[in-house]
């Protein structure tokens, strides 16, 4: 312990220091403005997220700048103010003329009264609305995550949409007892009797919910407020089997486009599942009409209407498969009624072409002034690129090709004025702006940093590419290769070798791009190197890639680990006696594998809520799905597993390999985890300490599959330190 005990305060300071670089959220761009000499200008309004470890929890701020631009260059830019915390807000969304901002507010209830919901709308200088939402009682608690949620002014700036839980009637005991009414009855006065509004026998009915992070959402209905008049109304005429969300206003405010999910028989795990059948749809706001705009066997997700209100784009992915995929862009053409594929999915990455679009999401708004051009991000390899593409040839161009490499994100783009993020694993997120280019010439846009993050001292880092071996070869799919990103600590004793700590991605289908990651920053500058695996099946690399691993979990992904590994460990100054796993979910899955595969490799594990038995995880995961098609086989919702399944789902999960385990194991649980329960990792851990393996588990209360509280990933970061450095002694 006494050896420890200055380690862990030099590590917690450490902690604290990088933690505290803040991570840029959303952009906002008012409206322009003329000086008084003529010149344009307009203000910015950024928010920011930061960790506060004094009061364990993730606070927002937000900062505004000021950009003068001539409509073809930005001729001045810089910040106007400081920054401020911002408290309690919800969402937020400025209307189109930039003069409103809508915002939903949490307000902690007086004495033993429920946190309240309040809408508020403000004008350039007040509060002009306050709207308690909770009080009025239509609905349930407004939506304000990224997968339903929205906040959506009418083009006309007297209306505000959103997406609520739908009001559930008020459940009772069967033997609740009631006061006697006083005095007379509504009957006794002529007026006809109250509809009891409460049922009995409801208290304890089952609600599906929507999985993993959504655990409070079940049946969303969409609302309108109407500001003016000071009344909400929850919007009729969506089909029963339908979950609404990701709403917005139709071209003349006559309906509302949203994305419905199907719900039948059940309800799936939604959070990071592109592939749930789902369709873009129009209600009509005077009749209740809702028309099919999409085909209805696929996957949508981030419609986005252009500014001069003819078309809507969006992404498309075929239905279950792979988790993620690389996916299509549609465009709905609102007046032709006719749908073209802008995008098709990509099967191979290469240089100079488009790698395809592998995103969560496109930016909220992402249309060029001239309703003809998109701006979007995506994963192209081991970096994350900007690219615009014209929506009525197809053609792509990267605008960030000359610029240097790392992860760029688009915030936002308004009259051609574009934000975006940008970071590297040595360089926290920066604020870069730009004016987009007339089309053709996109590839001169000039970026200009707004907000700089010094670059972290003592880390280097470079993107490697591996070839697997013939006999590795994926049989359908031959020739893929794949990625690592290595960082090492550029200052340290001369002539001493670093231990390697070696991180496998979750997913599986999801990457590691060259972008600003806390845990990967600090382990580094402790002095460890980090190797950054995007085997085969990581997004990027195009859709082959993807569907090469379904069906070869546990030796295709392992294998190109190992084979990373060993590579490395040849060709760098680093210390082969002192290597690591670090890996959470399907990585977590992946570190369990190699210490039992390859005992002799490495020293130290740590994994969180990591997957350890297909077979047992199929009926307890709010994701059944992903454990057959990770397997390579069907997935039915009425279909059981047979025996042969079952011995093939176990066949492919680590726990088959714990004998050979002989690496010191900590394991990281959160109790709320619904995608990979943590039973999952209490099934390793007696698996481990009934084979003398030594092990240590921690159970986070409050914490689900992300294990992203703040505490829990400051304590987790702690832990881990600690026990890779006391395990590679």
């Amino acid at each position: 312990v006494p050896q420890v005990q200055p380690r862990a305060e030099e590590l917690s300071e450490l902690y604290r220091e990088l933690s505290q670089h803040p991570g840029l959220s959303t952009a906002c761009l008012g409206p322009d403005l003329t000086t008084q000499y003529g010149g344009k200008y307009c203000s910015l309004y950024t928010e920011w997220s930061q960790r506060d470890l004094a009061r364990a929890e993730n606070i927002k701020f937000c900062r505004q700048y000021l950009i003068f631009h001539d409509g073809a260059s930005i001729v001045y830019s810089g910040p106007a103010g400081t920054c401020s915390e911002i408290k309690e807000e919800l969402l937020s969304r400025e209307s189109p003329s930039g003069m409103l901002k809508a915002v939903l507010r949490k307000v902690p209830g007086k004495e033993k009264e429920k946190e309240k919901q309040f809408l508020e709308v403000w004008d350039q200088n007040r509060k002009v609305k306050s709207i308690d939402l909770t009080a009025l009682d239509k609905h349930g608690s407004v939506y304000d995550d990224d997968q339903f949620g929205c906040l959506a002014w009418s083009h006309s700036e007297t209306h505000l949409l959103y997406v609520a839980e739908k009001k559930r009637p008020k459940a009772e005991s069967f033997f609740q007892s009631k006061a006697p009414e006083l005095g007379t009855s509504d009957e006794d006065m002529g007026h006809p009797k109250k509809e009891d509004a409460s049922v009995k026998g409801e208290q304890f009915v089952y609600h599906e919910d929507w999985g993993e992070t959504l655990s409070t959402r079940s049946v969303p209905v969409l609302c309108v407020l109407d500001i003016e008049g000071n009344s909400i109304s929850v919007l009729e005429g969506i089909p029963e089997h339908l979950s609404p969300g990701q709403a917005f206003w139709s071209p003349e405010d006559t309906g509302v486009v949203f994305v419905g999910w199907w719900h039948n028989p059940f309800r799936l795990g939604l959070r990071h599942c592109t592939n749930r059948r789902s369709a873009l749809f129009y209600v009509d706001l005077t009749g209740g009409r809702c028309e099919l705009l999409s085909e209805d066997t696929r996957a949508v997700w981030s419609p986005r209407l252009s500014p001069d209100g003819c078309r809507i784009v969006y992404l498309e992915n075929n239905v279950l498969g792979p988790h993620q995929q690389c996916s299509q862009l549609r465009m709905y053409d609102w007046y032709t009624k006719h749908t073209s594929t802008v995008l098709e999915a990509v099967p191979r990455q290469a240089w100079g072409a488009f790698p395809g679009i592998y995103c969560g999401a496109l930016p909220g708004m992402c249309w060029a002034a001239d309703s003809r051009r998109i701006l979007l991000d995506t994963a192209q390899r081991s970096q994350q690129d900007v690219f615009v593409v014209d929506t009525a040839t197809g053609t792509t161009t990267s605008l960030t090709a000359d610029s240097p490499q790392g992860s760029w994100s688009v915030l936002t783009i308004d009259r051609d004025l574009l934000v975006a993020r940008f970071s590297t694993p040595s360089c926290p997120p920066m604020l870069k702006v730009a004016v987009l280019p007339a089309a053709g010439h996109e590839a001169q846009t000039q970026w200009i940093c707004l907000q700089d993050a010094p670059p972290v001292p003592g880390i280097s880092w470079g993107i490697r590419t591996l070839q697997p071996p013939p006999e590795q070869e994926h049989p359908q799919y031959g020739g893929l290769d794949f990625d690592a990103i290595l960082m090492r600590p550029s200052e340290g004793p001369a002539g001493q070798k670093p231990p390697l700590v070696v991180m496998p991605h979750g997913g599986p289908h999801s990457v590691f791009t060259a972008g600003w990651m806390l845990y990967p920053a600090v382990l580094c500058r402790v002095g460890f190197a980090v190797l950054l695996v995007n085997y085969r099946g990581s997004l990027g690399f195009g859709q082959d890639s993807v569907a090469s691993l379904p069906g070869n979990v546990g030796t295709q992904d392992v294998h190109d680990v190992q084979l990373c590994v060993e590579r490395v460990l040849q060709e760098e100054m680093l210390d082969a006696s002192r290597v690591a796993l670090v890996g959470g979910s399907h990585g977590g899955f992946l570190a369990c594998h190699l210490i039992g595969q390859f005992p002799d490799t490495y020293h130290a594990c740590v994994v969180r809520n990591p997957v350890v038995n297909i077979a047992s995880m199929v009926a307890t995961t709010d994701i059944p799905d992903w454990c057959l098609t990770e397997t390579g086989l069907p997935y039915k919702p009425d279909a059981l597993p047979d025996p042969a399944q079952w011995t093939e789902m176990l066949h492919k999960s680590p726990i088959r390999y714990v004998d050979q385990v002989r690496a010191p194991v900590l394991l990281m649980l959160g109790e709320d985890d619904r995608r990979v329960p943590p039973k999952q990792g209490l099934e390793y851990y007696r698996a481990l300490k009934a084979r003398g393996v030594p092990t240590r588990l921690l159970w986070y209360p409050g914490n689900n599959h992300a294990l992203a509280g703040v505490e829990a990933e400051a304590d987790g970061f702690m832990n881990m330190a600690l026990w890779l450095l006391k395990h590679l002694q």
